[in-house]
């Protein structure tokens, strides 16, 4: 392993750096999912600190900000989980392909992606299925339909289906995905 050379730094070369101007803020790799997500990320943290506040503080508790948190709650996984299928942010098993032969190990990367986007569709129809079955309950302490929610589930298995082809695509036009070269995603190839 190569020894680390730190050069000496003054405090005025140190003080310098804060007087240049910061870079540019670049939130091009942003899509719909990641604003969604994080919306309802400070809505839910908004109803929790609410909740804290009116249990703790107030001694009288506001029943619907637990129940609006976990519903926030639950679309923040539904929609994040859309993004990390966008970005190919979820766990996978990458060691298998370290030992398979290269073709081989295409094959199975292009498989893995279609069973990925059938999962997805599928996901969304059988949840479609239920949201017909039970489209008219209410939330419990807000007089609201909880076909908000179930929406919200539905429209990111739907952006999952939809991510998963962008990436399927992308994976064959590059020739090679994630799961067959690792190092090309996680910066450590050269």
């Amino acid at each position: 392993m190569a020894q680390e050379i730190h050069t000496p730094v003054t405090a005025e070369e140190l003080a310098q750096v804060f007087d240049e101007a910061p870079p540019a803020a670049d939130i091009s790799d942003f899509a719909i999912e990641d604003w969604v997500a994080i919306a309802l990320f400070w809505i839910m943290a908004g109803m929790v600190f609410v909740q804290f506040f009116t249990r703790y503080v107030l001694n009288d508790s506001y029943a619907w900000t637990e129940e609006i948190a976990v519903y926030c709650l639950i679309g923040v996984v539904f929609v994040g989980s859309a993004m990390c299928v966008r970005m190919t942010r979820h766990i996978h098993v990458d060691f298998l392909y370290r030992y398979l032969p290269s073709i081989l190990g295409r094959i199975l990367s292009l498989m893995v992606d279609l069973v990925r986007i059938a999962f997805f569709a599928y996901l969304g129809y059988v949840f479609l299925k239920y949201m017909n079955i039970v489209s008219d309950e209410q939330m419990t302490t807000v007089n609201l339909p909880k076909a908000w929610v179930f929406t919200i589930v539905f429209l990111s298995f739907e952006l999952m289906a939809l991510r998963a082809c962008e990436v399927f695509l992308a994976n064959l036009h590059r020739g090679y995905s994630p799961l067959e070269r690792p190092s090309a995603f996680d910066g450590s190839e050269d």
